[in-house]
């Protein structure tokens, strides 16, 4: 496992969104070590009428806009944070929504900051976040630095990848974008297919 290879994030969102799958994120709380498995992903590129970066670079989007490897958040709803890896070239405005994960170490930590246990603990983007303590002081942050580092792992078998329809989105429904571990319980309520 490495946090050097970040090569595969300056493709398209498509292909980042799949990679990612079976990757690590390590999160740094204070004086703990927090790690979860990336086991779903969406992807949104500046061509995407999903995309808060179609046709427009705003104060808000001009992240999505910069290098690979750095993240995205976002506040929603009025009260949640969401997580997103930048990917594609520069001036793309791509980026892969990091919909759940599954912890490996450090649970008992995340639950400080999320009141839950099992698969309620990171089963979904805001739930993610809540337990890994990420909100807007990480935008723009490269994930090849404390606190908050993406290791790189090697590709998940494609036969343990499913895919569908992106979730919670009115436009470009069409597109088969999301990305998940097949049989995982973390996998987000969304449908599952």
């Amino acid at each position: 496992m490495t946090t050097d290879n970040f090569d595969f994030l300056n493709k398209s969102a498509e292909h980042a969104a799949k990679r990612l799958l079976g990757c690590i994120l390590e999160r740094q709380l204070g004086d703990e070590i927090v790690r979860v498995k990336i086991i779903e992903t969406e992807a949104y590129d500046g061509t995407d009428a999903a995309s808060h970066s179609y046709k427009r670079r705003t104060p808000r989007t001009d992240i999505m806009f910069g290098p690979a490897g750095h993240l995205y958040v976002y506040f929603t709803y009025g009260m949640h944070y969401c997580c997103n890896i930048v990917v594609g070239h520069e001036d793309v405005g791509a980026a892969v929504l990091i919909r759940a994960v599954e912890p490996i170490d450090g649970e008992a930590t995340m639950m400080t900051f999320r009141r839950k246990t099992g698969v309620l603990l990171t089963n979904g983007p805001a739930k993610l976040c809540q337990a890994l303590s990420i909100d807007k002081q990480l935008n723009g942050h490269s994930l090849r630095h404390s606190p908050l580092k993406l290791i790189i792992t090697p590709p998940i078998d494609p036969s343990q990848m499913q895919k569908s329809s992106r979730i919670g989105i009115s436009r470009a429904k069409e597109k088969k974008w999301r990305f998940y571990m097949k049989d995982n319980p973390y996998v987000s309520s969304g449908q599952k297919q």
